[in-house]
């Protein structure tokens, strides 16, 4: 299944909108929850699984929903149609400040791997499953566990990131960076775990025990502050105790 060939704007800076323009007939499939405003003739159902397969059994559905619930995502994703005889728009929003990546998939061979809470919406037919790592250190030391997300299709997806999003090419070249940083990659790109440095640097530098490690020839997309980082510093900074009712001894 080809998948449908949306119009998207984003819109803001540091707390992004998808604004995604529908012809009639057309649809976008998105997280649940992720929606911020839709127009009228904009009709949405909750539907098993990401619909990239029309002819998909209830069996297959059910598979799919089983993946994503692996994710830690909702069983379900939210399809929306245009169903009027005009354009019509409907928008979507990350949970967290950041910024949204529109990905036009094929441009990037039409596979991209990315951290497992990153997708946010993306043209119908757009597959969305998981993929698993195959080496024992990136599953256990790399953050985001056994499993990444796996975007697959011709058309336009869109990711999510904290902070700033930076794109690098790699050319046959390492990188290396903090494992909640990292964002997604296509293939070609070869993702590992590895020590950062000798064990002063790991006790005393503050970058962690394990840095990500990317080789090979692609596209890798980095997040300035991921969610668990700015998590951890509002925990760090909350009172321990709650505050007093006013006029209470």
């Amino acid at each position: 299944m080809r998948c449908h060939k949306v119009d998207y704007k984003i819109i803001g800076h540091e707390m992004q909108l998808a604004e995604i323009e529908l012809d009639p007939g057309e649809t976008v499939v998105a997280e649940a929850g992720a929606m911020t405003y839709m127009e009228q003739d904009i009709e949405f159902e909750t539907k098993m699984g990401d619909g990239a397969d029309p002819d998909q059994g209830l069996f297959g559905k059910m598979f799919s929903a089983g993946k994503r619930a692996l994710m830690g995502e909702s069983l379900f994703t939210t399809h929306f149609t245009n169903r009027g005889d005009v354009k019509r728009r409907v928008a979507f929003s990350a949970p967290y400040p950041g910024t949204i990546v529109p990905l036009d998939m094929a441009r990037y061979g039409e596979r991209i791997v990315c951290q497992k809470d990153a997708f946010l919406c993306a043209a119908l037919g757009t597959k969305i499953d998981i993929t698993f790592n195959k080496k024992l250190g990136s599953g256990l030391f790399g953050g985001e566990g056994f499993i990444l997300q796996e975007l697959e299709g011709d058309g336009m997806a869109f990711i999510q990131a904290g902070g700033t999003v930076v794109e690098k090419r790699l050319d046959n070249e390492t990188l290396r960076v903090d494992t909640g940083c990292l964002v997604g990659f296509t293939d070609g790109v070869d993702y590992d775990i590895k020590l950062a440095g000798g064990l002063k640097s790991m006790v005393f530098g503050g970058e962690g025990v394990f840095l990500a490690t990317l080789s090979g020839t692609g596209t890798v997309w980095l997040q300035s502050l991921p969610f668990s980082r700015m998590a951890d510093r509002i925990l760090e900074h909350a009172p321990s105790e709650g505050g007093k009712e006013r006029g209470e001894d």
